[in-house]
């Protein structure tokens, strides 16, 4: 591209196509992940992270619109098994952005939360299938 008088988008595209399909190819030779990879699981993680945002909002909705609001709340744990500080972290914010849990604290081996929840019996439940569905997400993009 540079070494032409000028220079165009679909120039620079297809440099763009013909170097990832060579990184592609060399990719078994290259000592980490195919960055594309992450690229694309770390869409998927924000995208289970909006699924997971609207369906916890439209539950804590109901809860709001009742004319008689009937919650039990409570704390909880939760036990992961994702490692290190970003992971962890990561995790923690995810589960405190999904309405109606709140990680109040976090157990010196990082692997327990402790969660308070807005209605017990349902916050616990939906946050036990969040997290499944976080971690699975969070170590598609770190590991």
């Amino acid at each position: 591209m540079f070494l032409q008088d000028h220079w165009s988008a679909l120039t620079f595209l297809s440099g763009y196509l013909f170097g990832l399909l060579v990184l592609f190819l060399l990719r078994r030779y290259l000592p980490t992940k195919f960055y594309l990879e992450t690229f694309f699981s770390i869409v998927k993680l924000f995208f289970v992270f909006i699924h997971e945002l609207f369906t916890s909002s439209i539950a804590v909705t109901q809860q709001i619109i009742r004319p008689k609001i009937n919650v039990s709340p409570g704390i909880f744990t939760l036990e992961t098994e994702l490692e290190g500080e970003l992971e962890v972290s990561l995790l923690a914010l995810l589960l405190n952005l999904t309405p109606g849990s709140v990680v109040v604290e976090v157990s010196s081996n990082s692997k327990r939360f402790y969660i308070h929840g807005m209605d017990l019996p349902a916050s616990r439940d939906s946050v036990f299938r969040s997290k499944e569905k976080f971690e699975h997400a969070i170590k598609k993009v770190t590991r």
